[in-house]
C-alpha cells in the first residue's frame, strides 16, 4: 500500500503548491469511509462568530477529526467545511471542490493564513454564495478569483493552496470561517437581512444543530 493510500499524503508541483487534484475519487471515500457524520451548526451559534484556536497536535485525534469532517460534507452535500462548523473549536478546514475549469480538488488544510494579493493580481468575481451554515440563503459576494493559502497538513508539513474561480471562493470562504467570520457577515446589511430571510423560511437538506 502505498504512502498516499496509508497516510493521505499528497505530492507538490515545481512552485511548492500540493496537487490535490489526482485520485481525489479515492482519497475523499477513504477519509469518508472512516469518518461519522455529524450535524452542522449555524448562524448565531458561537463556536462560528470567533477564531478558532490554532492546531498543535498531528495525531489520531485530528485524523479522526477529518474524517468526520469529509463524512459531514457529504452529508450536507457541501464543497468545504470548517472545523466550527460541526461544533469543533480548531483552525482546519476540509475541501472537495471543482474550479472553473471543472478541476476537481480535494483535501485538507491546518492553521490556514490566507496570502494578500497584489494589487494587480486582484480581479473580482462576483457571483453567488451560499454556506451549510446559513442553510437554504445564497447571496452575491465579491471576492477575488484567485486565492492562495499557506497552512499545514493532517501531518503537520507546512503546504501552499491555490485555486482559482469557484475553488479559489471556496478557500477563502472556508478561512474566513476558522477567524469567526460567515459570508453573509461581509454582506451589506441589507443583503445579509435577505439572506437570514432565505435561511428562515428554508428547510436545511441535512441535520443542524439547534441554537439555544
Amino acid at each position: 500500500m502505498s504512502q498516499q493510500e496509508t497516510d493521505g499524503r499528497i505530492g507538490v508541483d515545481d512552485e511548492g503548491f500540493i496537487v490535490d487534484t489526482e485520485d481525489c475519487e479515492e482519497r475523499e471515500a477513504a477519509y469518508r469511509a472512516r469518518g461519522t457524520s455529524r450535524p452542522i451548526t449555524v448562524v448565531g451559534n458561537p463556536v462560528l462568530h470567533k477564531e478558532c484556536k490554532d492546531v498543535t497536535e498531528f495525531g489520531d485525534e485530528l485524523a479522526q477529526l477529518i474524517d468526520d469532517m469529509f463524512a459531514s460534507q457529504k452529508t450536507a452535500e457541501g464543497v468545504g467545511l470548517a472545523a466550527n462548523q460541526i461544533g469543533v473549536d480548531l483552525k482546519v478546514f476540509v475541501y472537495d471542490c471543482p474550479d472553473d475549469d471543472g478541476n476537481r480538488h480535494t483535501g485538507v488544510v491546518c492553521n490556514p493564513v490566507l496570502e494578500e494579493l497584489a494589487p494587480e493580481a486582484r480581479v473580482l468575481d462576483d457571483s453567488n454564495e451560499g454556506c451549510l451554515s446559513v442553510p437554504t440563503a445564497y447571496a452575491s459576494l465579491a471576492r477575488p478569483d484567485y486565492a492562495v493559502v499557506r497552512g499545514q497538513d493532517a501531518q503537520g508539513n507546512p503546504i501552499k493552496v491555490r485555486g482559482s474561480g469557484y475553488f479559489a471562493r471556496c478557500l477563502q470562504h472556508e478561512t474566513d470561517h476558522l477567524y469567526g467570520y460567515l459570508y453573509i457577515d461581509r454582506l451589506s446589511k441589507r443583503d445579509r437581512k435577505d439572506a437570514l430571510r432565505q435561511m428562515e423560511e428554508g428547510t436545511p437538506r441535512y441535520e443542524t444543530v439547534p441554537n439555544d
